[in-house]
């Protein structure tokens, strides 16, 4: 059989150490020894002999979920053997945290990581019930972590001098450490005449960096996320 199908490009490799890689632009393949964390329904193929584990996140962190749409549906993959993960034909990228690192990532745009990190859902300060009653997984400890965006995401930098103002419907994450509060940039009579569509956003303050897709996410959208 011939095709450029089975170009090499587009052939699994075999894995070369435990952990995660980046198959391609669109998956993340990931060499399990031992147990390693997902979104529910992420995982397009896999060999060897693994086991799938439906992972709850305690009743305060469902409790958050089922009042804010937000929130992570967690499976356990655990043995030994090769999983692929992927999600919507979005965009992967691998993050290294390490020690003393917190990030802040909206759930949506997780799509797996080591066991070895600690993860929670905390409210986003300052978001108040205006801001919808935002919620966030925050990532810290040591490990790696795979990301989706639709797109290439924008990376930009925070500092003490230059506040960030981002669309509270585009941005993936940013460093835990950043002060966040919301910013309306319309006047009350603005709004009422039907205003610009960017009414409100979260104005990150501090030192770090805050990630945005170049796409908004639609209210029906982000809940079938």
């Amino acid at each position: 059989m011939k095709s450029d199908l089975f170009a090499k490009e587009n052939m699994a490799q075999p894995a070369t150490a435990a952990g995660m890689t980046l198959e391609n632009a669109k998956s993340i393949k990931y060499a399990v020894n031992g147990e390693m964390l997902a979104r529910q329904g992420a995982m397009i193929a896999y060999r060897g002999t693994l086991q799938f584990e439906r992972r709850g996140q305690g009743i305060g962190g469902m409790l958050k979920r089922a009042v804010t749409g937000e929130g992570l549906p967690l499976m356990a993959v655990s043995g030994q053997g090769e999983a692929w993960f992927a999600h919507e034909a979005q965009n992967c990228f691998i993050v290294d945290i390490e020690q003393g690192d917190a990030l802040t990532i909206n759930g949506r745009n997780v799509l797996c990581f080591d066991s070895s990190l600690s993860y929670e859902i905390k409210t986003v300060k300052g978001s108040g019930i205006a801001g919808g009653g935002l919620f966030n997984s925050v990532f810290s400890g040591y490990g790696r972590l795979g990301l989706v965006c639709e797109g290439n995401p924008l990376v930009i930098p925070v500092s003490p001098q230059l506040p960030v103002y981002v669309d509270t419907d585009a941005v993936v994450g940013w460093s835990a450490n950043l002060q966040t509060s919301l910013h309306r940039s319309q006047s009350i009579g603005s709004m009422l005449r039907g205003g610009s569509g960017e009414a409100v956003q979260l104005m990150l303050q501090g030192e770090g960096y805050v990630i945005v897709r170049p796409s908004e996410a639609t209210p029906q959208k982000a809940q079938q996320h």
